[in-house]
C-alpha cells in the first residue's frame, strides 16, 4: 500500500472516530457514567440538557455540586 492510501485510511479512521455532533449517535450510558469528580466541563453554568446534549455531551444534574455537562469517557474502540 502506497503513503497516500494509507494517509487517506488514517484520515478516514479518524474522523469517524471523531465526528461532529451533528448527526452523532447518542451517547450510552456507560460512555457518560464519569465520577463527578472527573468530569470535563462541556457547557456554560445553567445550560440545558437540550444544549448538552447537541453538543455531544453527556447530561446529569442529579448531584447540584458536579458539573453537568460534561464530555463522554472516549471510545475505547477508537484508540490506536
Amino acid at each position: 500500500m502506497d503513503s497516500r492510501m494509507f494517509c487517506l485510511l488514517a484520515i478516514a479512521l479518524v474522523v469517524s472516530c471523531f465526528s461532529s455532533a451533528n448527526g452523532q449517535a447518542a451517547l450510552t450510558q456507560q460512555q457518560c457514567s464519569v465520577q463527578p469528580v472527573a468530569r470535563v466541563n462541556c457547557g456554560e453554568p445553567g445550560i440545558s440538557a437540550t444544549d448538552c446534549f447537541n453538543k455531544g455531551c453527556c447530561f446529569d444534574n442529579s448531584d447540584p455540586n458536579a458539573i453537568w455537562c460534561y464530555y463522554a469517557k472516549p471510545n475505547d474502540e477508537c484508540l490506536f
